[in-house]
């Protein structure tokens, strides 16, 4: 059997920022290396053309192209590489059209650490399943056909309720949507940690996830000693 390698990601975006911020959270997962970073369109044809990526994590827009249009030449020139969108686009029909041409995922910025990583370990387990069927050079079942389709992780389809990302659980994630429910007014980390009992560490960590499934949002404000805080309430 041949030795487990990391995962390459080329990161695709124009704002180096969110870039180094992206490649930050790369680092934190394991099974992932970075090995580049492209902000246009000539240096990510570049890139894909002599590092053949395993994974993009892709931005829509540049000054110089639209993302898709990255998306559709590796697909037509049947390249190997995957595709995360990680965009600020949320019209339906970039949407639809990134979902046709062939994307793995979609995630929509600002982007939070959790959702981030939930992709990228349903993608790490989507690699292993090809990677093994490749190496054995079986026929396929249809039940390997059908994973591979529906990228199951852990024998869960998409759309069926998967297990919560360790650190969170679904008792108390409940009752942080109480809190925040209950509430007339958007509430501050620190605030839903003392009427839940918890550490204001650990009522972030519920707060982020409750973003990353889009069921809260959050607004910066200053508090009493002029620093920026976020404060979360229910999506409407």
């Amino acid at each position: 059997m041949k030795a487990v390698r990391d995962i390459e990601v080329l990161i695709v975006e124009d704002d180096l920022r969110i870039a180094e911020i992206q490649k930050l959270f790369i680092e934190k997962i394991e099974g992932f290396q970075t090995i580049g970073i492209a902000s246009s369109y000539v240096e990510a044809k570049s890139f894909i053309e002599i590092m053949q990526p395993d994974l993009l994590l892709l931005d829509m827009y540049f000054p110089d192209m639209n993302g898709l249009d990255i998306l559709k030449e590796i697909k037509q020139q049947s390249k190997q590489s995957d595709v995360i969108m990680i965009t600020a686009a949320k019209e339906i029909e970039k949407v639809q059209e990134a979902i046709k041409i062939g994307i793995f995922d979609y995630i929509i910025k600002p982007v939070v650490f959790e959702r981030f990583k939930q992709s990228l370990l349903r993608y790490q387990e989507y690699h292993m399943k090809l990677s093994e069927l490749e190496e054995g050079n079986f026929p396929m079942t249809q039940q390997q056909v059908d994973k591979l389709l529906r990228k199951e992780v852990n024998g869960n389809r998409e759309g069926e309720q998967i297990s919560l990302p360790k650190g969170i659980d679904r008792m108390t994630l409940e009752k942080v949507m109480l809190v925040l429910g209950k509430a007339s007014a958007g509430l501050t980390a620190e605030i839903v940690a003392k009427e839940m009992g918890v550490s204001r560490t650990t009522a972030r960590r519920y707060l982020e996830h409750l973003m990353s499934e889009e069921k809260i949002e959050a607004d910066l404000t200053y508090g009493t000693v002029g620093r920026p805080e976020r404060v979360y309430a229910v999506k409407i």
